[in-house]
């Protein structure tokens, strides 16, 4: 049996591509967006777009999609990286309803861009699929249907025989289907973004760290970038810059990806829609049938690093391979036979409040856009559009959207922060075990941990 794969970045990436040059010394811009993932990358598009007089330096610490726009899960989805009641609190429903209309055109906006600029992003638009395994999980999962209708999202719920019409898991006991949503090649996305942008005149500075962000300029080991405009991209690697240490806690997660699937195991499966899948478990699960016919599904495993440290280069215990495999088998015993090619991980940003956010300083002019709690494909172009939209000092209904200019509280220091996510953690992982064994509703070690975690429902 071929040995799996570890680390290496991910599987959406065929090798490590070539870099492109370095920053090589200083250099003026109008524009300096720091990270070549999919926020700077949208953002440099859009603005390049409107304006293609201006100059765009982009500054990328290894090469475009490095981060989690190459090692996400795949999943475009109108999702909302926040907590839709809290803004609903202080802005207004309407307002709300705006932004998850906003986030769905996004899917599609994304599509037809790739479309546009010839980016084969691997995207099928199948929805996403959100299945229970026992009863609490089906519990949830109605709460979760009404939540999302009374959001204005047209979701179908689903029986247990139309589900599985659809993709036959082991034991599923209902499901609900998302129209919002399609599979993509992550890094196929942020590759082809990236040489987009370099098309339309931008240029993308690879192997350049920024070790510093202050007004007026972005400073690295090779250089300083000067420009009135610098905005801050960096999702999960945000704590490393100084000052942000406890801005955003990196959560980890992994994933794995199977060898190629036969043709007749795929009879037995289904799948034919391509719809993303994800599980009501606490500990859950979020999957993919990918472009090349295998399945790739992931969870958070080490949810959390001491310090904010983050990977190297995308290893994995093995033990998480060991435990997202034992999902898979779970819910696919089909496939039990069929080798596990790739496990890697990356992190995402996670506000202390679970709220995304989009801003620009205009006395500054410091701007930034994260923390996306997971939900960050599809919200980064809106994130990117509404940047840049800020930068231009145009009024548009998109920068008037909710997310735009909250700011979270920061995260507590060391090691109460280590010890609240991993102990919260823990306590998932015991209510799912508490649930699995019948229980008929949601384990009450699980709505603790809500409450203190401050998670949206």
């Amino acid at each position: 049996m071929p040995k799996t794969v570890n680390g290496q970045v991910s599987h959406w990436f065929d090798a490590i591509p070539a870099y492109r040059p370095a920053l090589p010394g200083d250099r003026d811009a109008d524009v300096c967006i720091v990270g070549a993932g999919y926020t700077g990358l949208w953002t440099a598009y859009y603005l390049k777009k409107a304006d293609p007089t201006l100059r765009i330096a982009v500054l990328e610490a290894r090469f475009a999609g490095f981060g989690a726009s190459g090692r996400n899960g795949g999943w475009l989805s109108g999702l909302a990286p926040g907590d839709r009641h809290k803004l609903a609190k202080a802005h207004g429903r309407d307002q709300v309803l705006a932004w998850q209309h906003a986030l769905n055109e996004a899917v599609d906006e994304v599509i037809s861009v790739a479309d546009q600029e010839g980016i084969d992003a691997g995207a099928v638009k199948g929805g996403t699929m959100e299945i229970a395994r026992n009863p609490a999980q089906a519990a949830r999962l109605a709460d979760a249907l009404a939540e999302e209708r009374r959001w204005g999202n047209d979701v179908t719920e689903l029986t247990k025989d139309e589900a599985a019409q659809r993709i036959r898991f082991d034991g599923m006991l209902a499901a609900f289907h998302n129209p919002h949503c399609a599979r993509i090649q992550p890094a196929r996305l942020a590759r082809g973004l990236a040489e987009t942008v370099e098309r339309l005149g931008v240029t993308v500075y690879e192997q350049s760290p920024v070790t510093e962000i202050r007004p007026g300029a972005a400073v690295t080991a090779r250089g300083t970038v000067r420009a009135p405009i610098v905005l801050r991209a960096t999702e999960g690697f945000t704590p490393a810059l100084p000052g942000l240490r406890r801005r955003w806690l990196p959560m980890n997660s992994s994933m794995i990806a199977t060898a190629p699937i036969p043709a007749d195991r795929w009879d037995e499966i289904g799948w034919e829609a391509r719809e993303t899948v994800g599980d009501a478990a606490h500990g859950f699960f979020y999957a993919q049938r990918t472009v090349d016919d295998r399945i790739a599904i992931g969870g958070r495993s080490v949810p959390y690093r001491y310090a904010s440290r983050t990977d190297k280069d995308g290893r994995v215990p093995a033990k998480t391979i060991t435990l997202l495999t034992d999902v898979l088998h779970t819910i696919l015993p089909q496939i039990r036979d069929i080798p596990i090619a790739h496990g890697w991980c990356g992190v995402l940003a996670v506000p202390r409040d679970w709220q995304a956010g989009v801003a620009l300083d205009r006395i500054t002019g410091l701007g930034w856009a994260g923390g996306y709690v997971g939900h960050g494909v599809t919200a980064t172009n809106l994130a990117g559009r509404t940047l840049a939209d800020l930068v231009l000092r145009r009024d548009t209904p998109i920068t008037r959207l909710p997310w735009v200019g909250h700011e979270s509280r920061t995260w507590e220091p060391e090691p109460l922060r280590w010890l609240g996510v991993r102990g919260l953690y823990i306590a998932y992982k015991l209510a799912d075990r508490h649930e699995a064994r019948g229980r008929a509703t949601t384990s009450p070690i699980a709505r603790i941990a809500d409450v203190i975690t401050g998670k949206p429902h």
